[in-house]
Parts: structure tokens; C-alpha cells; sequence
């Protein structure tokens, strides 16, 4: 039987606050996602290829965010989420390849109105739990009505396989309430490795086109 998560919540008067802060983080995330819109438009120009398969936003919900501060005990009030949460907002990016990531990544660093603020690689040294991704925390200059102001945007990039195996990781872990049992946790681990290998062979596959379709290549041949 699931077991049944009573979500927390902000004060009335905190509550109010953060809906205000979460305009921002809002207008933070269209220009991200207007950036790698037009990244993906940009590769995509004269039948180019473009390293981004799709893309996915969400901002958090009041209640995730006041769990988040929860956990980390943190007081309920939106100045404190502000302060200490960074990744109220955030885009997924969904590469075919893992070269793909840290080539994005190389991209989104050169950017003038981002300017990154931490990284981690989770591709190099996955977490215990099997998980891998690579995570930017980007400071992204709003503008317009808002002025000088800068609000923080997580960008998550992942491969189509790493995001199938974390979707699912997720939900088991929601299912058992954080507590999962051990040998569920080593299949989820188990898996995560077969999924690495499995990205690896089908950039071997790429690579392997790649050459078949080489014009110098096949002149050779």
C-alpha cells in the first residue's frame, strides 16, 4: 500500500509572497527556454542536426518548495526559498548522446546573459543511487519590467535513456516515501549501469553511420 504524503504549506501571508517571487522565476524561465529554442532552430538550419532532442520546464509548486525548505530546515517564507533553494525553476534538456551534454554545456557557458554559477557532473561520477545527469545553475539576467534583477534557473542535461531510468527512479522512491527497500535499490542501481552501456553503444552505432556516410570515406571505398 503507497503511503499517504501530507504535503506542507506556506502561511497565508508567505504563501502570497511567493506567488509574487514565482512571476519572476517565470519570466527567467521563458528566456532560457526562448534561448535554447532558438540554439535548436540554429542547429537545425540548412538540414543541420541539432544536439537537443526536446526540451522540458517546470517551475516548483508552493508545496514542493516549502517540503524542500522542510527538509533542509529551513523557516517557510519566500525570502528563504529565494535565498537558498536553486532550483525553484527549472528546463530539462534531452540530448541523443552524452557527447551531446558536455558540448551544450560548453555552449550555454558562452552565453552573455547567463552566467553559470555552479555545475555538476553527474555523467563522470554518478550518485550513489545510479543516477546521472549534468546539472548548470545558471543566473539569468530578466530585464524589462524587472530591471537589473537576476533570478536562478537549474538546467538538467540528460540523454533520453538517463531520463527514462530517473523518471522511473523517482516514482518508486515517491511509492515507498524516500524509503525504499534494498534490493529495490540495487536492481534501480543495476539498471542505471545497463542504460550507461546501452548510451554508449548507440553512440557507437552513430559514430559507425557517421563514417558510412562520409563522402571522403566512401571515395576511399
Amino acid at each position: 500500500m503507497d503511503k499517504e504524503i501530507m504535503l506542507p504549506r506556506f502561511p497565508q501571508d508567505e504563501f502570497d509572497k511567493l506567488k509574487l517571487a514565482l512571476v519572476k522565476y517565470n519570466c527567467a524561465l521563458a528566456i532560457v527556454m526562448t534561448k535554447l529554442n532558438n540554439l535548436d532552430a540554429y542547429y537545425h538550419r540548412d538540414g543541420g542536426i541539432s544536439p537537443i532532442d526536446h526540451l522540458m520546464q517546470r517551475i516548483k509548486s508552493p508545496e514542493s518548495i516549502a517540503a524542500k525548505l522542510l527538509k533542509k530546515d529551513l523557516p517557510l517564507t519566500a525570502e528563504e526559498a529565494q535565498k537558498k533553494l536553486k532550483d525553484i525553476a527549472g528546463v530539462r534538456i534531452i540530448c541523443s548522446y552524452a557527447k551531446n551534454i558536455y558540448e551544450l554545456a560548453e555552449v550555454l557557458r558562452a552565453q552573455d546573459d547567463f552566467n553559470v554559477v555552479s555545475e555538476k557532473d553527474y555523467l563522470t561520477e554518478p550518485k550513489q543511487s545510479g543516477y546521472r545527469s549534468y546539472h548548470m545553475i545558471m543566473e539569468v539576467k530578466l530585464g524589462g519590467l524587472f530591471g537589473d534583477e537576476v533570478c536562478l534557473v537549474e538546467i538538467q542535461l540528460r540523454t533520453a535513456a538517463m531520463d527514462f531510468w530517473a523518471q522511473l527512479e523517482h516514482k518508486v522512491r515517491y511509492k515507498y516515501g524516500g524509503d525504499m527497500p534494498q534490493h529495490l535499490s540495487d536492481e534501480l542501481q543495476n539498471c542505471a549501469e545497463q542504460i550507461h552501456i546501452l548510451d554508449d553503444r548507440m553512440y557507437l552505432i552513430h559514430e559507425i553511420v557517421e563514417m558510412i556516410n562520409d563522402p571522403a570515406i566512401a571515395e576511399k571505398n
